[in-house]
């Protein structure tokens, strides 16, 4: 049975609360992340779509340190903090997110930490 390894990327957010991702044989599952920016440690400005881009790009950064990438996705979970925010979500998402697509779920929920409007998590392989 392979053994856990825990996946810390420089650039990614730290926490004593999670691991920014977690590598089992060869599958990454990858903590939920949200439209930082690591430096400031504050949401980015803009809109939804701007968050989900930097949100997709910070789970990019960790699919890299562990040797993955998001063409290797396998399956993504979207929270959004309401359903007419889902199109604009949906642009940004297909524009970063190559074919084939990876499966999805995408819910919309009552809150969302920092109170961002977006939430990705996801799963891939190596």
């Amino acid at each position: 049975m392979p053994a856990r390894e825990v996946i810390t990327a420089a650039d990614g957010l730290r926490s004593p609360l999670l691991s920014q991702a977690i590598k089992y044989g060869d599958t990454i599952y990858l903590s939920g992340s949200v439209g930082m920016d690591f430096t400031t440690m504050k949401l980015i400005e803009g809109s939804v779509a701007d968050r989900t881009k930097k949100a997709l790009q910070n789970l990019e950064i960790v699919l890299k340190e562990a040797g993955s990438s998001l063409n290797n996705l396998l399956k993504v979970n979207i929270y959004i903090k309401s359903m007419q925010d889902y199109a604009a979500m949906n642009h940004a998402y297909t524009e970063m997110i190559p074919d084939p697509k990876p499966a999805r779920t995408c819910v919309a929920v009552a809150d969302l930490p920092m109170g961002t409007d977006v939430e990705i998590e996801c799963t891939a392989h190596l």
